[in-house]
């Protein structure tokens, strides 16, 4: 009798301690995301796949909208979509399984298998392109500076050729992690000249095939007719859609056609190895240390990292119109992905049906929607001739520079291009900034004036007062430039009192001052327009910074 009781309560044990989400069904899933998606995909909108996988199975696999508006073709299951960055993860698994296969090692150096690639000086290697610590720029920062347009053919040998004409990096390599396209574009190249196979067909053999991912391939031909393929869509300027080309072949960054339906396998295998074995599985999940000890959250084309207190391994894409997202949970079993056509922000779906799994919060309900509080800050007050000592403009990057004034008896903060906002004093020398949830704290050199101001883990200097741009200073700054590296060239004019850059493909575009010999434009692209000069003021060149792409020289040839 003691023995059945002993077996009955561990049987309740056992059912009582298993987690919420084992009690989810398949049709609850269904029911939410039908619900999720009722609103914004119809018979007439672009669509979004979804998929989710649990302890080895498919617990939900369905499509909603239009994968070809023009033939009113839905998405399901087995439409093919280009999954954009999510691409990454398998460009790294291939990585990992030669690395297992001794064919190649994570330090060995890039151009050992690329002697192509400059020498920058500073030893690049597997490691670092895989971990985004390479320094290299992304050509997605380099290419539209060329006059490229995202429309455009962009071929993989294209972008092999920008990377071989570059002189400089944007850090020393393993010093910081900056996202970086070329880089797996590079791991591609080691990969074909390794194996002496096109990375299409080794993929095809040592990955998709054997997980019977049948209608999987890395394009390597943009014009390729693929059955069931998905167009991407995009809004114009009077809300309607509109269809974004799509003649990218950036095959290891990018480029890998897939369905859910295959995209599950390769969700199943991270739990259960069919391929690669328990060694190369292990290693998709191995983050890196920084030169400085630090350590970077960027695994093997996966960010790791944590959430509702469980391990996270997930990625997202974006190109031409296509938005996509993967999301892993290795200690819960539990992976998602989920494939749209258009801006529908997938990630959104993914993350509020696996809180369900692992918090056991549905969504829609009132623990669902409750988000924590930024506390309050209490405040002190500060004399007017206290608050003047922080007054002045502070560098916080390239063409980013924040002015702080005072008004009355309130300090004012306004980034470049943006609009002002309250600071409020809780310490000497500290402010709380509520627009940004942040705060500032201010430093000061030997002689106790304020030279510095803290933010989000970086000192951003005080600046000295600029020379006002004259008409004079303008005229200096006239004339052509010429990038090397990037074979293009940009001409600086001054128009009606003001300064332009004149390219062959983006046209007229006007200078903003930011600092001194520092401008910016709208252009995404040229966030940063710095200029040098010798020691006779005369001006030498201009370095551009944008997002991921630093110090791109053109230097004045005329």
């Amino acid at each position: 009798m003691k023995i059945r009781s002993l077996f009955v309560y561990s049987l309740l044990f056992i059912y009582y301690s298993q987690p919420l989400f084992a009690q989810i069904s398949s049709k609850e899933l269904e029911k939410e995301a039908d619900k999720f998606f009722e609103k914004t995909h119809n018979k007439t909108s672009p669509g979004t796949a979804i998929v989710v996988v649990k302890d080895g199975k498919v617990v939900l696999n369905k499509g909603y909208g239009l994968a070809n508006m023009e033939h009113q073709i839905p998405v399901t299951p087995r439409t093919v979509f280009d999954i954009a960055s999510v691409s990454k993860q398998f460009a790294a698994f291939a990585i990992a399984m030669l690395v297992e296969q001794k064919k190649l090692a994570l330090n060995d150096d890039v151009r050992k298998y690329i002697p192509e690639l400059p020498n920058f000086g500073h030893t690049i290697t597997i490691g670092h392109l895989v971990h985004h610590t390479s320094g290299i720029r992304d050509w997605t920062s380099t290419l539209p500076l060329r006059g490229v347009l995202f429309d455009d053919v962009i071929s993989f040998d294209q972008i092999l050729r920008m990377a071989y004409q570059q002189k400089e990096l944007n850090f020393v390599p393993g010093s910081e992690y900056s996202y970086s396209n070329t880089g797996y574009n590079l791991l591609v190249e080691v990969i074909q000249r390794v194996t002496k196979q096109s990375f299409r067909q080794w993929t095809d053999k040592h990955i998709f095939k054997p997980l019977g991912m049948t209608h999987t391939h890395f394009s390597d031909n943009y014009e390729e007719v693929i059955a069931q393929k998905a167009l991407s869509y995009a809004r114009n300027r009077s809300g309607k859609y509109r269809v974004r080309t799509n003649q990218l072949t950036a095959l290891g960054s990018s480029s890998l056609h897939t369905t859910t339906t295959d995209m599950a396998k390769w969700l199943i295998n991270l739990d259960n190895p069919k391929i690669g074995g328990e060694a190369v599985n292990k290693r998709m999940f191995e983050q890196v240390k920084l030169n400085n000890g630090k350590q970077s959250s960027y695994a093997f084309g996966l960010d790791v990292d944590e959430i509702w207190g469980a391990k996270r391994a997930d990625h997202s894409g974006s190109w031409a119109a296509f938005q996509t997202y993967m999301v892993h949970f290795p200690e819960h079993r539990l992976s998602l992905a989920v494939f749209s056509n258009h801006q529908a922000n997938p990630w959104r779906i993914a993350l509020r049906i696996a809180k369900w799994y692992i918090k056991g919060v549905r969504p829609g309900t009132k623990s669902a929607k409750k988000d924590k509080k930024t506390p309050a800050k209490k405040s002190i007050t500060l004399s007017k001739e206290a608050l003047d000592k922080y007054v002045g403009m502070y560098r916080f990057g390239a063409a980013w520079y924040v002015t702080i004034t005072r008004e009355g008896d309130q300090l004012m903060t306004q980034a470049t291009n943006e609009d002002k906002f309250p600071m409020t004093p809780t310490a000497s020398g500290e402010f709380w900034v509520p627009a940004y949830r942040s705060a500032m704290v201010f430093k000061k050199d030997a002689t106790g004036k304020i030279n510095r101001v803290h933010y989000r883990g970086k000192d951003r200097l005080k600046m000295k007062p600029a020379p006002k741009l004259t008409p004079e200073r303008m005229a200096t700054l006239v004339g052509r430039y010429w990038s090397e590296e990037l074979q293009t060239a940009y001409e600086v004019i001054k128009k009606e009192g003001k300064l332009y850059l004149l390219h062959f493909r983006h046209g007229q575009l006007e200078l903003t001052q930011a600092w001194n010999d520092d401008f910016s434009n709208g252009k995404w692209f040229l966030r940063s327009v710095q200029f040098e000069r010798n020691a006779q003021g005369k001006a030498t060149g201009f370095r551009v910074t944008n997002h991921r792409a630093r110090n791109q020289l053109f230097a004045k040839v005329k």
